[in-house]
This record gives C-alpha cells, sequence and structure tokens, in this order.
C-alpha cells in the first residue's frame, strides 16, 4: 500500500447534513457473534472499514464465509466452521480479536488467538475476560504472542466485574449464550454497543435480559438460529461532526442517529456554546460564535465517552480560557496532544489531564494520526488552522472510517486523500466528492 496523507484546509462556515454510517465497535461484536449461529446470518450497515477486512481474512481462514452484497449487506454462514485457532497476526492487528474467543470456545473447547492489538495508544488488558470467562469453566495459558483458552463444558456463574468493561461484557455475554444454566455479569458495561449485541443474540434465540442495566442475566441455550439485523449507528463519529461547527460555524445536521446515545455529548457542547436541535433520528447542531471554555471529564457510558476526547480537546483549543479534559477511561490517549501543539496550540500534560489555553489561532502543518480519534482531532483542528494541514498515519483514520473524505465533504470541509504514489482508488474518491 502506496504512503497516503490527508490535507485539510481552513474551513469557513459549514452547511450539510451526513449519514452516520453503522457503529465499528458494534460491527466488531456482531460479526464474531455469528460464530455461535447454526444457520445464515445477514448483518445491514457493517462499514466497509480496515477491522471488518481482518475478520474477513480471519473468517476465510476458520471457514466463516462472509461476503458483501451489492446491496452493502453482508452475508454470513458460519455453518462450516472448522477450526478455532486464529493467525495470531491478525489477531494482533486490531482490538476486539477477544470476541472470537467467547463465540467459538462452547463450539470447539479450545481457541488460540492473538493477543489484542489496534489503536498505539494504550494496552489493552483482558484480564476482566481471563477473570469471566475463567468463572464460566475456561482455562487460560498464556505464550510469547498468542493465548489459548480451553474449556470442556461452560456451565452459568455469577460473575462481578472489578471495573466497567464493555470489551469484558461482551466477551462474558458471547461465552454464556450456550452455558449450561443461568450466568449473572454484575457491574456489566450499559453501553448501546453491548445492548445491540445482546439484541442480536436474542434475535437468535439467546436468553438475555437487563442488557443496558447494570446486572446482565443470560439463561444458556443449545441453539441459535440464522436472523437478518441492522447495527446500530456509530455515535463516536456522530458526535465528533456535531462538534465541527463549533470549530468552523454554521449547521451541519447528522442523520440516521439515536440521540439518547449522544445524550452526554449533546449536554457538553451545549455548555460550550453550540445550540443543538435533536429529531427523531438525527441532530443538528449550530455554531453561534464565540465558545465556552470548560471541563471534560470522560466516563463509562452513559459518561461522556472516551473516544470523543480527543475531538473535543480541537474543538477546546477554539474556546477563549482555560479548559481541562480528564480521561481517566485510557489515561495514556493524549498522543493527539503534541501534533495540535505542533500546530500552535496551547496544552499541557500532567498524568490524565490536558490543560488547554484556548482562543489560540493554530497553524497548518504535517501532523500524524496515530488512531482513530486523533485522526478525527486532527481533521478538526485542521479545519481551524490558517493554511493547509497534511495529515499522515491514515491507516488508523481508515480503520474507523468506511470513508472520512466524502463524510467531511459532505458538510463543506475542503478535505482531499493524496497517495504519495498517487493511485487509481483515491483519484476516483477525489473526483467523486470534488
Amino acid at each position: 500500500m502506496n504512503a497516503a496523507y490527508i490535507q485539510v484546509e481552513q474551513t469557513g462556515p459549514l452547511d450539510g447534513s451526513v449519514r452516520i454510517p453503522g457503529s465499528k465497535n458494534s460491527s466488531l461484536a456482531l460479526l464474531a457473534a455469528t460464530c455461535l449461529a447454526d444457520s445464515a446470518i445477514v448483518l445491514e450497515g457493517i462499514p466497509d472499514i480496515y477491522d471488518f477486512r481482518v475478520i474477513q481474512q480471519i473468517g476465510k481462514d476458520i471457514g466463516l464465509s462472509m461476503r458483501r452484497e451489492p446491496s452493502g449487506d453482508i452475508f454470513i454462514d458460519p455453518r462450516y466452521i472448522h477450526s478455532s485457532t486464529i493467525d495470531p497476526g491478525k489477531a494482533s492487528s486490531y482490538r476486539a480479536s477477544y470476541y472470537f474467543v467467547g463465540a467459538l470456545l462452547a463450539k470447539f473447547g479450545k481457541v488460540t488467538v492473538g493477543f489484542p492489538g489496534g489503536d498505539d495508544f494504550v494496552s489493552r488488558p483482558i484480564d476482566q475476560h481471563v477473570k469471566a470467562l475463567s468463572a464460566l469453566g475456561a482455562k487460560f495459558s498464556f505464550h510469547g504472542d498468542y493465548y489459548v483458552v480451553e474449556a470442556n463444558e461452560l456451565a452459568g456463574a455469577d460473575i462481578y466485574f472489578d471495573t466497567i468493561t464493555s470489551g469484558g461484557t461482551i466477551n462474558s455475554m458471547l461465552a454464556a449464550v450456550k452455558a449450561r444454566g443461568r450466568t449473572y455479569l454484575r457491574g456489566a458495561a450499559r453501553d448501546p454497543e453491548v445492548v445491540d449485541t445482546a439484541n442480536f443474540l436474542n434475535q437468535m434465540g439467546a436468553k438475555i435480559s437487563g442488557a443496558g442495566t447494570e446486572t446482565i442475566r443470560i439463561d444458556g441455550v443449545p441453539y441459535l438460529r440464522g436472523a437478518r439485523y441492522q447495527v446500530i449507528p456509530d455515535r463516536l463519529i456522530a458526535g465528533a461532526f456535531l462538534m465541527a461547527p463549533g470549530i468552523a460555524g454554521g449547521r451541519v445536521t447528522v442523520l440516521d442517529v439515536i440521540p439518547e446515545h449522544l445524550a452526554s455529548c449533546i449536554a457538553k457542547l451545549k455548555e460550550i456554546g453550540l445550540h443543538i436541535e435533536s429529531g427523531e433520528m438525527s441532530i443538528t447542531a449550530y455554531g453561534q460564535g464565540k465558545l465556552r471554555a470548560t471541563r471534560v471529564r470522560t466516563g463509562m457510558y452513559p459518561g461522556f465517552a472516551t473516544d470523543l476526547q480527543q475531538p473535543v480537546t480541537s474543538l477546546l483549543t477554539q474556546a477563549p480560557g482555560k479548559s481541562i479534559v480528564t480521561d481517566k477511561v485510557f489515561p495514556k490517549r493524549f498522543n493527539h496532544v503534541h501534533q495540535l501543539v505542533k500546530m500552535g496550540a496551547d496544552i499541557e500534560l500532567r498524568k490524565e489531564s490536558a490543560f488547554i489555553k484556548g482562543g489560540r489561532p493554530l497553524q497548518g502543518t504535517r501532523v500524524h494520526a496515530t488512531d482513530v480519534r486523533a485522526g478525527t482531532s486532527l481533521i478538526l483542528a485542521g479545519m481551524a488552522a490558517e493554511g493547509i494541514t497534511t495529515i499522515t498515519g491514515v491507516e488508523h483514520i481508515e480503520r474507523g472510517y468506511d470513508n472520512a473524505i466524502g463524510l467531511f465533504r459532505a458538510i463543506g470541509v475542503p478535505i482531499s486523500l493524496h497517495r504519495e504514489l498517487q493511485d487509481t482508488a483515491a483519484s476516483w474518491l477525489n473526483e467523486q466528492y470534488m
């Protein structure tokens, strides 16, 4: 793949709408969950992102048939899965590879998988996964770049999480769905992606109640049928687009969203000075001039999402006064700050907090995205910066966006994708959205 970069120019008032794609985080769970089914599945709204293509390759290795129809729907046939060994290299290229453990353990009794990879901002421990699956009867053995999970039989258990974990909650649900007896997950994550996974499993015949609360009850079943299911919209992409008119002014409408999923984000944007109007499946944000400095503290849902910490940091560079952004969920997730400082932002890092002196002009320069949300942060900053901002690390942005260029152009952002050895795909993409 040729080296690629994105260029963003200073942006005037925005005026446009954007349809929000399916949730990346939900999609990764749903795709793995299809391994549990005993007949074919159709998933709607799965974005064509890098992580999907990795899962497609893993599926090919283990016998999970997966193809994208002309409609965009994903047809999946799990009936011919013949292996539960996930190639460590492929597993380590994205963070949610651990879902294959929960999804394959009941069927095979043994799963081999590489340690989770993905965004390079903090190690992602799997201790709560280990604790929960061990309670269900699994035994773990750890090796250099992979681990093995074995269980002669999975049996229901009363599981108390030590910390709230969305991935751990989902993985435990996947494992418990076909376990003998009843399982309780206490201190469970309440994220919409957890609820989405539970709804999908229930549509296949699982017996899960309480998803979206702190206690989830799962009664094991021996069989899961096929189903057709649509993934929820990506609340994290939607939240970032709602911040855009705060930076550039104007109006942006996000379509095909569930406003309830963005309640904490909407409340914070109103506090910063944006005007927000919510419809049944849409939200419109208006930039109304002067922004207000504020304090942001991330938390597990329904708190302010850690995935929106980086974009809101860019927004607050434009708010006169002192803002403080604290991320206790992923305290090391501040690689974007060094890039914003290169652009002229006045930000000081202290432990898990960024202290921002806002209102200083930004200058376009060459910056690097180290993960999906950092990429979004730098695009937003580029909209405010004088001159041209060049963003490398495009592969990280493509992990979370099917078509970031098209989405930002739809609201009026002068943004373009380039390859240092320009290829046909990049040329076509730019031509379509000029």
